[in-house]
């Protein structure tokens, strides 16, 4: 097996019976679905602008917001903390409001629910879904980033970030365009 691993987007990728791999950017062993907040960034493929410009959504980037607010009449036990669509992305913090939790199910490979993956994936299939039936050309990245907030202070720097998002997008890495 051979390893590689790229420190800027903190991808693992392998060679598994001579093909290439990417290793999944989860941290292994953890509950994706126990209580605690999670920071998400999902992007457009090749970051393209499909969800308009700062403030002024296309009719994708309309949807994509809808279906973000609409998250806990899907899965009662999120709540939407911040978030924002972008151009190309969308951040957001979701709150997995579930203290009863206690059977610990760490994060594996193949079906889940009721959990991060089961979130994102049901988030990203129905926008995907509204542009097949409306003609709209769109498509998302297949991954997401991921980011487990454990404590206020770290809660509290990304809402900032979010909130701060707009006036830094210029200069965003997301930013693909006049580059």
């Amino acid at each position: 097996m051979v390893r590689k691993r790229s420190v800027r987007n903190k991808i693992t990728i392998t060679k598994f019976q001579n093909k290439y791999r990417v290793e999944s950017a989860r941290l292994q062993g953890y509950d994706y679905g126990s209580h605690g907040h999670y920071f998400v960034t999902i992007c457009t493929k090749n970051r393209i602008n499909y969800f308009g410009e700062i403030s002024i959504f296309t009719e994708i980037g309309k949807i994509a917001n809808v279906f973000w607010k609409e998250i806990p009449a899907h899965y009662p036990f999120v709540e939407i903390d911040h978030f924002i669509v972008m151009p190309n992305h969308i951040h957001g913090v979701l709150f997995f409001n579930r203290p009863e939790k206690k059977d610990w199910t760490p994060n594996k490979f193949g079906v889940q629910s009721q959990n991060l993956g089961a979130v994102i994936r049901a988030f990203k299939s129905s926008v995907k879904r509204y542009a097949n039936q409306n003609k709209i050309d769109f498509e998302w990245q297949s991954r997401y980033y991921d980011i487990i907030i454990r404590n206020d202070n770290a809660l509290n720097a990304i809402r900032r970030y979010i909130d701060n998002n707009p006036l830094k997008w210029q200069n965003d890495s997301f930013n693909r365009n006049d580059r």
